[in-house]
């Protein structure tokens, strides 16, 4: 690969502007190349991309090609930054009416020097708002790709798409379908704009000849002509790749957008390194349909902010992942020590969660053609949601973590869409850790709140992911909640589910698509705040679950936990893999008395009330916390400041 730095361009609008300011500021910069100009943090902007793309083991030769009339000032350059002279190309116009074109000067360059490999071409007068990109996933993803690459961005508010080439970009394969050069303002809502940064394939250079036969104007030769030429009438394969950071050419812009755009990505650099980004997921609540979601049915689930991950990114010099001081220990008090919580909370804590995210995150940005930058970060979490439960405690910390990753790198709602980030979830869970799961935690946690899920075989081959529609939740009834204080691994209540059902047997395969039907009735029945309804669809849909996985399958603890809240007059289901319970009791009064006759009345009636006090429908999921199930089966005595 061979790179070609452009900086022929006579930049008379700017070197006026600077020569005739009065303000006497930019005096030193009188005569001075536009590439020479101070760029962010003081840098000259040709240094920085020098810097970029110096690497022998990328690039084997990088030539520069500029004008006779700045010919001189980039010869000392070259000399002062230890730039191979020989390599500095000069196009002989000395005016801006005598100039050859961006695409012509490109076509000098590779038939003076003879060059016979591919080719990527920058122009070396372009501001980059981020200093840090991978110049070396670049290349990655264009020698992945069947074609050329063009590199854009996403036009910040205030930049207009008439005065860049707009490109539309296929979102499975990444090819450019179209391209617009300054497109007239209501002629397209795109705002993807490609940047001159291109790599070429030396197959297509013969290409660059036939486009300047076509175009004998120097005006017409620029490189969103040729692009549109290639990509609109030729059809040649261009893939896109997306950097998620700005760009400003300044080859005809005044002092003023210069001054502007300089102060606007200097000041995004000051920012850096920012403050730690800190965000929280949820955990999740399924009220009807699951497990249903892992075989093509329907869903509604909600989360509930009284348990969550948080997960903090800091930059740092190095990637660091810490470990968790409950959930990842590594030092114990005994070997005692060591068996008992084993025993109880197994080996895998949430760094491998971490772990597996920052390179599923990776994989995906490189796969889509997102470049990111070269920063490093630490990263760290901290979690409320109980253990092995099945309140979806480590898709919370995915989910967490992959918020974090999205800020810190800018990747945006449009590269990484809801539905998408629901897939990518589930996919570091299954894909890279084994996990057993669904995509219905994932979808409500991305979406948080009360959602309908639509997980249809059609629905999911067409387009990949299912049909997902946020619900009111302003009305909800009071729901309560019960999770086992010693449960076992809650993934491992599928059983041999999945490879029935894969089977064709039929009273797995109708059993699902019973559980669809209960999902719609329920959300017929929330729509309409038929609580008693409602409540019947949840028994309903824990009897459909006992009937399919069996007694053995759900477990003593999960069927007591049940048989305990049907003794209070309460429906009750499990909410997820198992573990926990969350049930529907319209009579308050009757649900108190019957708690009172199994625990000591004080503890209990103050831990109920404790929370209706605090109005706890001000909760994401109105729940009441029963908290620990064994509370419920013996009298022993509760420490009540321990519910939440």
């Amino acid at each position: 690969m061979i790179c070609i730095l452009l900086v022929a361009g006579h930049g008379t609008v700017l070197e006026t502007q600077i020569k005739n300011d009065a303000t006497g500021l930019y005096g030193q910069l009188t005569g001075v190349p536009k590439a020479l100009l101070p760029g962010i943090g003081g840098k000259k902007i040709l240094d920085f991309w020098w810097e970029t793309v110096n690497t022998r083991q990328l690039f084997s030769e990088v030539y520069l090609v500029t004008n006779a009339d700045k010919y001189k000032h980039y010869e000392r350059w070259a000399t002062a930054n230890d730039f191979p002279v020989e390599n500095v190309v000069n196009d002989g116009s000395t005016t801006l009416e005598g100039r050859l074109g961006a695409v012509a000067d490109l076509e000098l360059a590779i038939r003076s020097r003879k060059l016979q490999d591919d080719i990527m071409v920058i122009a070396g007068d372009m501001l980059c708002a981020d200093q840090n990109f991978d110049i070396a996933q670049v290349l990655r993803f264009f020698r992945s790709k069947p074609g050329e690459l063009a590199i854009y961005y996403e036009l910040e508010e205030g930049e207009k798409s008439s005065s860049r080439g707009i490109v539309e970009v296929c979102p499975e394969t990444h090819r450019i379908s179209r391209f617009l050069e300054k497109p007239q303002e209501g002629v397209t809502a795109l705002r993807l704009a490609s940047v001159v940064f291109y790599c070429l394939r030396k197959a297509t250079l013969p290409y660059l000849s036939d486009f300047l036969t076509l175009q004998p104007q120097a005006q017409d030769r620029t490189f969103g002509r040729f692009w549109e030429w290639i990509i609109n009438e030729e059809k040649l394969p261009v893939f896109g790749m997306k950097l998620p950071t700005g760009f400003q050419l300044i080859g005809q812009v005044g002092l003023s957008d210069y001054t502007k755009w300089l102060a606007h990505y200097s000041a995004q650099q000051q920012q850096c390194p920012a403050k730690p980004i800190t965000c929280r997921s949820y955990a999740r609540v399924g009220l009807m349909g699951n497990p249903s979601d892992g075989f093509n049915g329907k869903t509604i689930a909600m989360t509930i902010s009284n348990f969550w991950a948080e997960v903090t990114l800091m930059e740092s010099q190095a990637l660091v992942l810490l470990p968790h001081p409950l959930n990842d220990p590594t030092e114990f008090g005994s070997l005692q020590d060591l068996y008992c919580i084993s025993r109880k909370e197994g080996y895998l804590g949430g760094l491998r969660l971490l772990q597996a995210t920052c390179k599923k995150f990776y994989q995906f940005c490189s796969k889509q053609g997102i470049a990111l930058t070269k920063q490093n970060f630490t990263l760290k979490y901290d979690t409320n949601i109980p253990r092995q439960v099945g309140l979806a405690g480590s898709s919370a910390i995915v989910s967490a973590t992959l918020k974090c990753l999205m800020k810190f790198y800018n990747i945006t709602e449009s590269d990484l869409p809801k539905p998408t980030r629901a897939n990518f979830i589930l996919n570091v869970e299954t894909d890279e850790l084994f996990i057993t799961a669904g995509l219905q935690d994932r979808v409500v946690q991305v979406y948080e709140g009360l959602v309908y899920m639509d997980f249809s075989k059609q629905l999911m081959d067409e387009q990949g992911y299912g049909d997902y529609i946020p619900m009111d939740m302003s009305s909800l009834p009071p729901f309560w909640l019960a999770y086992l204080s010693d449960p076992s691994d809650s993934g491992r209540i599928h059983s041999n589910v999945r490879q029935r059902w894969l089977n064709g047997e039929a009273e797995v395969v109708d059993a699902m698509k019973s559980f669809a039907g209960l999902t719609d009735q329920a959300r017929v029945a929330l729509q309409g705040m038929d609580w008693s309804r409602l409540a019947q669809l949840m028994d309903e849909n824990f009897a459909l679950r006992r009937s399919v996985y069996t007694e053995d399958c759900l477990g003593p603890g999960n069927l007591k936990m049940v048989q305990l809240a049907r003794q209070f007059g309460s429906a009750a289901k499990l909410p997820g893999s198992g573990g926990a319970v969350v049930g529907l009791c319209l009579d308050q009064v009757r649900l108190v008395r019957l708690i009172l006759s199994h625990l000591k009345q004080q503890c209990i009636l103050y831990a109920l009330w404790n929370h209706w006090k605090r109005d706890c429908v001000s909760y994401f999921g109105h729940f009441i916390l029963i908290v620990a199930y064994k509370w419920l089966i013996d009298a022993q005595a509760i420490n009540c400041n321990s519910v939440i």
